[in-house]
């Protein structure tokens, strides 16, 4: 297998992890952990696959092709990691990145992270599991806004087990019902949307509030 061959199925592993098991056997573990570490833990890699992975890997763990705890502890330990060294990162060299015009880094994306993030504190980093592309920036925004590591360690633990949990076990469930695995991400967006609805009333109630006090 050469360079570009294994760059298009780390790529598409998702779409592609029944001829990975039967090709690599038990390293298939090992290729899923680097993938969704990689994916939470470098804003380069925002493109890697997420929920889709976690989604895929529980339905073949329906069918005894893989050990339904064994990827959910090797997804836990994946995401969480992955999102505490993105954290050191942003903490460490955040800053000194934001001033310079990377060409791998999507300025754009990490903005709109921040903007989210500046509105809804701590539960950004919970929320943003379930949001591609935000997931990647997220913790590394955290770093960034000096947010303490006890309390970003809180949200990140959460955020893992509510991410993988749900969306491994939601695979392992319902893999097989075509209108869920067709519309994944539209379901997963629905819900974050549900989620953040609570937050955005709060905000506008303060508001409201506020304005009628001051008028």
């Amino acid at each position: 297998m050469d360079l570009m061959q294994l760059f298009d199925m780390i790529l598409h592993v998702d779409k592609m992890l029944d001829a990975v098991i039967k090709q690599y056997g038990t390293l298939v573990y090992f290729v899923l952990f680097v993938i969704i570490f990689c994916e939470t833990a470098f804003v380069i890699f925002p493109f890697l696959p997420g929920d889709s992975l976690l989604f895929i890997a529980g339905t073949f763990s329906a069918t005894g092709s893989l050990n339904v705890w064994g990827i959910i502890v090797l997804f836990l330990l994946a995401s969480i990691l992955g999102n505490t060294v993105n954290y050191w990162i942003g903490s460490l060299i955040g800053h000194k990145i934001l001033e310079k015009n990377y060409s791998w880094l999507d300025k754009n994306a990490l903005m709109k992270t921040h903007e989210f993030y500046e509105k809804h504190g701590g539960k950004t980093v919970v929320l943003a599991r379930f949001i591609p592309i935000v997931r990647t920036f997220a913790p590394f925004v955290a770093g960034i806004s000096d947010m303490t590591h006890k309390t970003f360690q809180t949200f990140n633990v959460l955020g893992a087990l509510l991410w993988i949990f749900s969306l491994v076990l939601c695979g392992y469930f319902f893999g097989n019902i075509p209108m869920i695995r067709d519309h994944l991400n539209t379901i997963v967006l629905f819900g974050v949307g549900v989620a953040i609805i609570p937050v955005v009333l709060g905000t506008l109630w303060k508001l409201l509030t506020g304005f009628r006090r001051t008028s």
